[in-house]
C-alpha cells in the first residue's frame, strides 16, 4: 500500500522532517504542557502518526541521509564546549553506570530468550542482534545480523519492533525525572541546577528561557558549520583507513580495529581535543549548540518514522514482547544498581538511554533536559558501547545457541 508522499519525493520529506522539528521546538517553548513532554517526544510522536496513517513512507533515502549526514554533523556542534579537563571527573562516573546498565541488557536478553525461545524460531540470532544494538547501536545490529545470518524478513520485523519500542522508552525516560517518586528516591543535582539557574518569566517555559536569543554573527555560523564538516570528513576518512590497515584475528586486534575504525569515536575525540586545547577559540563560536540541537531534533523525528504498528501486528507481535522484556529488565537493573552505588538520577537515565538508544539519543535527552555537563561524558560512554557491543553480541548469541 502506497503513501501520500512517495519515498523518492526528497524535497517533500525534508520539508516534513524539518517542519516537524520546528513545530516541536515552537510548542516546547510556548506551552507548559509541551515543555514537560519535551519537543523531542512531540516530534517523534508526530512522525509516528504520519507514518502509520500512510502520509509518509517508513523507509526512504531521505531518512538514510539524516543518519549518514545530519547525525555526524550534529555531534561535533554539540561538543564545542566539551573541555575534557573539566568533564574528566564526570566521565568516569558515567562510564561505570553505563557498564552496570549493560549488565541489565545482558540479563534482559537472557530472560527474554528463555521465556520466548519456543515461540520464535532462531531467537538466539535476534538475541545477539539486540544485545549488540542495546549496548552499542545500529552498526552493531547490522554486524550481528550478518554474523549470524539472520533472514531479511526477521531483520525487517525486528527493526520495526526496535524502533517502536525505542520511541516509547525514550518517552518514558524523559517523563521519569518529573515523577515525584523518583525525585524522592534519587539524588538529582543536574535537575536542581537547571531549575536554580533559570528564573523563568511568567508564562515562559524552561526551554524558552534556556534557548533564549543570544548574540550570534555570520562568522559564528560559518566557523561552526565549517569546523563540523571538517571534523566529520577527517574522522570518516581516517576511520576508513584505520579500519583497513589495523589487522583483525584476535581480541586485541579486533578491539583496536573497532575502536580506531569507528568514525563516531573519532568525531567525538577530535572535537573534544579542540575544545580542550583550544578552549577560548571553540567557546567563542556562538550558535554551535543551537545548530547541533536542531539537527538532533530532526534525527529524533526520523526515529519515530519506522515505527509501523501494522507491520508489528501482522508480521511478528512477539518480537515487540521480546524487545520489551529486554528494555524493562535493563531499566530495572540500571535503577537498582544506580541506587545501590549512589549514582544520580540523571546519570542513571542517560546510561540506560545510551544502552538502548545509543549515544545520539542519550545526547538528545541531555540537551532536551538541559543537563549540559553530562553531554560529553554520555557521548563517550555511548560510543564505547559501539566497541563492546559486537563482542557481547557474539558472546550472547553463541551462548544461547546451545541452550
Amino acid at each position: 500500500m502506497g503513501t501520500l508522499i512517495n519515498a523518492d519525493n526528497t524535497w517533500a520529506l525534508w520539508t516534513i522532517l524539518v517542519g516537524i522539528a520546528a513545530i516541536s521546538i515552537y510548542l516546547e517553548q510556548t506551552y507548559k504542557w509541551a515543555s514537560k513532554v519535551t519537543g523531542a517526544i512531540i516530534g517523534l510522536i508526530i512522525a509516528m502518526v504520519l507514518a502509520n496513517f500512510k502520509v509518509i513512507p517508513t523507509d526512504a533515502p531521505t531518512y538514510d541521509a539524516v543518519w549518514g549526514y545530519v547525525v555526524p554533523l550534529g555531534i561535533p556542534l554539540l561538543l564545542f564546549n566539551a573541555n575534557i579537563k573539566k568533564i574528566w571527573r564526570e566521565s568516569g562516573r558515567i562510564m561505570i553506570i553505563f557498564l552496570l546498565s549493560s549488565i541489565g541488557t545482558l540479563l534482559g536478553t537472557f530472560v527474554s530468550f528463555m521465556l520466548l525461545r519456543n515461540h520464535i524460531p532462531d531467537l538466539y540470532k535476534m538475541a545477539a542482534m539486540m544485545t549488540g544494538s542495546y549496548i552499542g547501536g545500529g552498526v552493531n545490529f547490522a554486524a550481528m545480523a550478518e554474523s549470524f545470518g539472520t533472514s531479511g524478513d526477521w531483520i525487517s520485523a525486528l527493526t520495526v519492533a526496535d524502533n517502536l519500542l525505542m520511541a516509547v522508552y525514550f518517552f518514558v525516560l524523559l517523563a521519569i525525572p518529573s515523577i515525584s517518586f523518583f525525585q524522592k528516591k534519587f539524588k538529582h543535582p543536574h535537575m536542581d541546577e537547571v531549575e536554580g539557574n533559570v528564573d523563568t518569566a511568567e508564562g515562559e517555559t524552561l526551554a524558552a528561557k534556556y534557548w533564549g536569543r543570544k548574540e550570534i554573527s555570520l562568522k559564528d555560523i560559518a566557523f561552526a558549520v565549517a569546523i563540523s564538516f571538517a571534523i566529520v570528513w577527517v574522522s570518516t576518512e581516517l576511520a576508513s583507513i584505520l579500519g583497513r590497515v589495523i589487522p583483525t584475528g584476535n581480541f586485541i586486534y579486533n578491539l583496536f580495529n573497532g575502536f580506531l575504525g569507528n568514525k563516531y569515536l573519532l568525531i567525538t575525540t577530535f572535537t573534544m581535543l579542540l575544545a580542550t586545547y583550544m578552549p577560548n577559540f571553540m567557546s567563542s563560536i556562538h550558535g554551535a549548540q543551537e545548530i547541533g540541537t536542531f539537527l538532533i531534533y530532526i534525527f529524533l523525528v526520523v526515529i519515530g518514522v519506522p515505527a509501523s504498528l501494522q507491520l508489528i501486528l501482522t508480521r511478528s507481535p512477539l518480537l515487540l514482547v521480546f524487545t520489551g522484556i529486554i528494555v524493562l529488565v535493563n531499566m530495572i537493573v540500571t535503577l537498582l544498581l544506580g541506587k545501590l552505588f549512589k549514582f544520580n538520577l540523571e546519570e542513571i537515565l542517560l546510561a540506560s538511554n545510551a544502552n538502548i538508544g545509543g549515544p545520539t539519543t542519550a545526547v538528545a535527552m541531555a540537551i532536551a533536559k538541559g543537563w549540559n555537563k553530562l553531554i560529553g561524558p554520555i557521548m563517550l560512554a555511548g560510543v564505547f558501547g559501539y566497541i563492546i557491543g559486537n563482542y557481547l553480541g557474539i558472546f550472547m548469541g553463541n551462548l544461547l545457541q546451545y541452550l
